[in-house]
């Protein structure tokens, strides 16, 4: 079996080594992980011309753009509005979204009654995930974008003590950039609050220092990570996933 990560500038990825490691674990030679760092989305549909190619992660910033080119989305993924596992079974191409079931996961023993309302940082493929988790969990979200209606600028302390749940979906703070984070007013952090940082390197983000610093409950990407990868794997062998 065939399988890769797409995304931009992505050779930091964690995914190559830990499908390698399972693949060597299980004992299977004949299974393959490769990463597709395509600097253009015109050049996603390379992908398509590969032979014996049966399935592929997405990340950064082709969550979206890969729907295009796919002849169909389980409900999840047509719901979330983004892709993040494709499943290809002879000419069909079929995108998933495990993102979600990695997210609310992780996330669901962290809660406390309090957390009600959240704040989403970034309006990308995964900012469309977490939005779905959310709602699922009837927690209340304002997105918060460059551009959109909610925009850094307007962040202060009311808002800030108003959704004690704060979730980063931008890839700010990533590795090399760790120096950088969202322009969030952190020093209305609280112990009432609960930050979750989808970045997995570094292990802790200038956003989650600022936080655990303030007394907030922190949280990074790493145990999402593994999550979504397991219903990946899970998809690529049987096409079906337990929520």
């Amino acid at each position: 079996m065939n399988l890769g990560l797409l995304g931009k500038n992505i050779s930091y990825s964690f995914s190559q080594n830990y499908f390698s490691q399972k693949f060597k674990t299980l004992g299977l030679d004949g299974y393959t992980y490769q990463i597709f760092d395509i600097q253009d989305k015109k050049d996603i549909s390379t992908l398509f011309e590969m032979e014996e190619l049966n399935g592929f992660n997405i990340t950064i910033p082709y969550k979206q753009e890969i729907i295009k080119y796919l002849d169909e989305l389980s409900p999840e993924a047509e719901k979330i509005g983004a892709v993040n596992t494709v499943k290809i079974s002879g000419n069909k191409k079929t995108g998933y979204n495990t993102d979600a079931v990695g997210f609310k996961n992780s996330l669901i023993p962290l809660l406390k009654p309090h957390h009600t309302s959240a704040l989403i940082l970034g309006s990308g493929g995964a900012s469309k995930a977490v939005a779905y988790v959310l709602n699922s969990l009837q927690i209340d979200y304002l997105v918060v974008s460059r551009t959109g209606n909610t925009n850094y600028d307007l962040l202060d302390q009311k808002i800030l003590d108003n959704h004690p749940l704060i979730i980063n979906t931008t890839p700010v703070g990533t590795f090399p950039n760790i120096e950088h984070m969202p322009s969030v007013p952190f020093e209305h952090f609280t112990p009432e609050h609960l930050v979750y940082d989808l970045i997995y390197n570094p292990e802790e983000t200038r956003l989650l220092t600022a936080a655990r610093n303030k007394g907030a409950q922190i949280k990074n990407g790493l145990e999402m990570l593994h999550l979504q990868a397991e219903a990946a794997w899970d998809i690529w062998n049987s096409g079906f996933i337990a929520e």
